[in-house]
C-alpha cells in the first residue's frame, strides 16, 4: 500500500478529500502551481481551465520526481472566489478526475485577497510521497 487514509471512527467520510493520510518514503513538495503553461502563459482566464492547467502543472512537477497522482498526501488550494469554486464543484470534480484520477489526498481550500500573478485565479501547492523501493 503506498498511504493509507486517516478517517476517525464515528466521522463521516469526506466526499473529494481525506481528513488525513499517512505514508513513508520520500517527501516531494511542489511550489504553488497556477494556471499557465510551461512558458508561464495563460491560456485561458477561466476558472476551470486554469484548474485543469494547474492541476496539469502539479502533476508535471510530480512526475520531474518519479511520482504520480497516487503518490499525493495533500492539496493546498488557493481561490480568489469561493462562490465560485462551490457554484463550479460539479465542473471541478470531472477536471480533477481527469488529471489526477480518483486518488483524494488531504486536502484545504482557502479563499485569498489575490494571489502574486495578476491573472491567476487559483494556485494550488501538492505533497507527495514515494514510497521506498518504488
Amino acid at each position: 500500500m503506498i498511504h493509507t487514509v486517516l478517517q476517525p471512527e464515528g466521522w463521516v467520510t469526506p466526499k473529494g478529500y481525506a481528513n488525513g493520510m499517512a505514508a513513508r518514503g520520500t517527501l516531494v513538495v511542489t511550489g504553488g502551481q497556477i494556471g499557465w503553461n510551461a512558458q508561464q502563459q495563460f491560456e485561458s482566464d477561466d476558472f476551470i481551465d486554469q484548474t485543469r492547467q494547474t492541476l496539469l502543472n502539479v502533476r508535471a512537477v510530480l512526475e520531474a520526481a518519479g511520482a504520480g497522482p497516487e503518490h499525493l498526501v495533500r492539496l493546498t488550494w488557493y481561490v480568489l472566489d469561493r462562490q465560485e469554486y462551490n457554484a463550479r464543484l460539479k465542473e471541478l470534480g470531472v477536471v480533477y478526475r481527469e488529471v489526477l484520477g480518483k486518488h483524494f489526498p488531504a486536502m484545504a481550500c482557502v479563499q485569498v485577497g489575490g494571489l502574486m500573478e495578476e491573472r491567476a485565479k487559483v494556485e494550488i501547492e501538492a505533497t507527495a510521497v514515494v514510497p521506498d523501493g518504488a
